[in-house]
């Protein structure tokens, strides 16, 4: 896949109706937001799919990856610029 070829690490998140849980409100038809903790990111995927019928779509949740104070196996130290390869790379691959 795209995320392997330029060594940006990517997985599917697990999308199920038991998230939609978490985004129920008292005070609105749903909430974006997970006050229950845990679980954040897919949450936010599964808050998406809501409001996106009939196109392909990808939440990537890149703020945690955006700014690193040290370098790790998995990024550079400072602003690491995840995702930004791996768009580029998937429009170069599919719409240019």
């Amino acid at each position: 896949d795209i995320g392997n070829s330029i060594d940006e690490k990517v997985w599917r998140l697990p999308l199920h109706e038991n998230y939609d849980k978490l985004m129920n409100s008292k005070y609105a038809d749903v909430q974006n937001i997970n006050y229950s903790g845990g679980a954040g990111s897919i949450t936010a995927a599964q808050f998406l799919q809501r409001f996106i019928i009939n196109t392909p779509w990808a939440h990537l949740d890149i703020a945690g990856m955006a700014f690193s104070k040290k370098a790790a196996n998995l990024n550079p130290g400072g602003a690491t610029g995840f995702g930004v390869r791996l768009l580029n790379n998937l429009i170069k691959e599919f719409y240019e």
